[in-house]
């Protein structure tokens, strides 16, 4: 791939289109991960309009090569023609009828088939119906009401009351909430003491760019198992990613229940919960249900994933160039000497950019998107490989990496680091939510 001129943007329509979504949106968009305040105002694209493969194209006509990949579920690829012609297929068929369509068992038998936890499924659309869905089922199961919380789950009042984003959520809450620190055992175990049969569930993604350590993963099962205590998968982002199976699978780590999403059915709006079906039984009480619950579109385009999942060499083509993609901004890192302004971590299925050694990190974050975007490259934070990202790509993107580098060696040397934002600079969503070092992603 061939370097574009480095210039300024053209950016007009996305700044037109900014100014009429403030005025009939609140918050200019649907989720908060893609809205105004993440990106740099004045230098970043902020509407896209195209994708395909991992190449996206914004309103302006610039492309980019993408990592963000609609924030996770893209694991195939945008427009991926496998799953795009059975989701074409079902829709000559219809999208919605008056009674369930065979696609729900259908879609649960795979899962079943490749998820370790799953002895039974139930369908959702968005990834916090799942982890909503999944701690209501706990607390019915176990008859308490304490959840202990490892990560960000979503927008549901029983989550968001522990953050700092908690308006209109009765304070009644809070004390039902728990958060727990990755990695952190003996956290857990004095969680679990100070609130002896209390616990009904501690609810965990499993693993984000930070490792367990000290077979963390393995000692929260035991003691979750000793304790009573529904031990829950949030898989949103690690299902369907870290293997076919979810994390549970790449660590052999089994839990009680599972949320699935995003990756599972390659951008079709879907999720699910997964689980013992002992557990999972419970559902006949709990109130879980959605009229786009059982979408058939979304279904197929589950099955036509996972099966392409099966038969193409996907999670070895991701770890290949994930690990490759890391390796090589690991090498640029040390030869412009900015170990102390930027890291990246994690696995080659999801590497996570850390920015410190200002007062404001999120100054260098802003200088990166708006240098990356000139180049071509749309800089989220974090690189989620795809199956569509071949060497090519990877190549062109260490090059535009090794051109910002230089660039932000050579303005914090001059102490122009502020000074060479074309835009504004970005925000954090959320501030104290834990040590997750894996970004928000809703």
């Amino acid at each position: 791939m061939k370097h574009k001129a480095v210039k300024p943007l053209k950016l007009n329509k996305s700044l037109k289109l900014l100014k009429k979504a403030k005025n009939v949106i609140p918050c200019a968009t649907q989720t908060l991960s893609k809205g105004y305040t993440q990106w740099s105002v004045g230098a970043y694209p902020l509407f896209l309009e195209s994708a395909k493969g991992c190449e996206v194209y914004d309103v302006d006509g610039n492309s980019y090569i993408d990592y963000g990949m609609a924030l996770g579920p893209f694991i195939l690829g945008y427009c991926d023609s496998d799953v795009d012609k059975a989701a074409r297929k079902q829709l000559e068929k219809g999208t919605m009828f008056t009674l369930p369509h065979p696609l729900e068992i259908k879609a649960a038998e795979i899962i079943i088939e490749n998820v370790p936890c799953a002895e039974m499924v139930r369908f959702g659309k968005n990834g916090s119906d799942a982890t909503s869905g999944a701690v209501r089922l706990a607390r019915a199961y176990t008859k308490k009401e304490k959840i202990i919380i490892c990560g960000y789950h979503g927008w549901h009042d029983w989550y968001v009351v522990s953050t700092e984003r908690n308006a209109g959520i009765p304070k009644c809450l809070k004390g039902l909430t728990i958060p727990l620190k990755y990695n952190d055992l003996e956290g857990l175990k004095k969680i679990i003491n100070d609130n002896k049969g209390e616990i009904a569930g501690l609810i965990m993604e499993p693993v984000t760019a930070i490792p367990p350590k000290n077979n963390f993963l393995k000692e929260v099962r035991k003691i979750t198992k000793k304790n009573n205590i529904i031990l829950i998968f949030d898989e949103l982002f690690t299902g369907f990613r870290w293997s076919i199976g979810g994390a549970q699978k790449y660590f052999n780590v089994i839990p009680d229940l599972a949320c699935f999403g995003k990756a599972a059915a390659n951008g079709y709006p879907v999720s699910f919960v997964a689980g013992k079906k002992e557990i999972m039984k419970k559902f006949e009480d709990v109130f879980f249900s959605f009229t786009y619950g059982g979408e058939a579109l979304s279904l197929a385009a589950i099955v036509a994933t996972v099966n392409k999942l099966k038969k193409e060499k996907v999670y070895k083509h991701i770890e290949k160039w994930g690990g490759y993609l890391k390796k090589g901004t690991e090498k640029l890192i040390k030869k412009y000497e900015l170990k102390d302004y930027v890291s990246i971590i994690g696995y080659p299925f999801k590497t996570v950019f850390n920015f410190s050694g200002i007062s404001n990190p999120l100054e260098i974050k802003t200088y990166f998107q708006q240098e990356c975007a000139k180049r071509g490259v749309l800089f989220i934070g974090y690189h989620l490989i795809s199956f569509a990202h071949k060497k090519k790509h990877i190549d062109f993107t260490l090059r535009v990496y090794d051109q910002v580098m230089a660039g932000l060696k050579r303005v914090l040397k001059e102490n122009k680091l502020k000074e060479s934002l074309s835009g504004s600079v970005v925000t954090q969503i959320f501030k104290n939510v834990g040590d997750r070092s894996s970004g928000v992603n809703d």
